[in-house]
């Protein structure tokens, strides 16, 4: 596992997903921004996280998809509790408790994770079982 390279990943991922959820603010379509902002970081984090997901495997790196996603999901959770919670959710009257225990957060986590995975399982994980059955004659056999 590289585990720099997942962590520069991981904060890609993260500064990506935190434009995407502050630009939502600027196109009212339900009265309740906020919801808004979560549906729309809901949807469009799955093509962020499978790109980077996509980014991390490039290099010929087998680690279960799990492990990556937690890691990714970890980076994000971090960030969120430096930067996106004392700047965007204590001013407001927002608590650490509030965003942390909050559905949209763990859906998004667990989409994190399972991003990670799907991408493991149907684009790492064969190239992964053809590589050990690959037919190897020793040179005695072959005719």
């Amino acid at each position: 596992m590289k585990h720099l390279r997942a962590i520069g990943i991981g904060i890609i991922i993260w500064i990506i997903g935190v434009s995407l959820y502050a630009l939502s603010f600027y196109i009212p379509l339900l009265e309740n921004a906020e919801q808004q902002a979560n549906i729309w970081l809901s949807i469009v984090i799955v093509p962020v996280v499978w790109l980077g997901a996509k980014l991390y495997y490039g290099k010929n790196i087998r680690t279960h998809g799990f492990w990556i996603g937690l890691i990714f999901l970890t980076i994000s959770a971090i960030l969120d509790a430096l930067i996106t919670v004392p700047f965007t959710i204590l001013p407001y009257g927002g608590t650490y408790y509030d965003f942390f225990v909050d559905f949209s957060f763990w859906f998004i986590a667990l989409e994190f994770i399972a991003t990670v995975t799907l991408y493991w399982r149907t684009k790492v994980y064969p190239k992964r079982k053809s590589a050990l059955f690959i037919n190897v004659t020793p040179k005695s056999f072959k005719n």
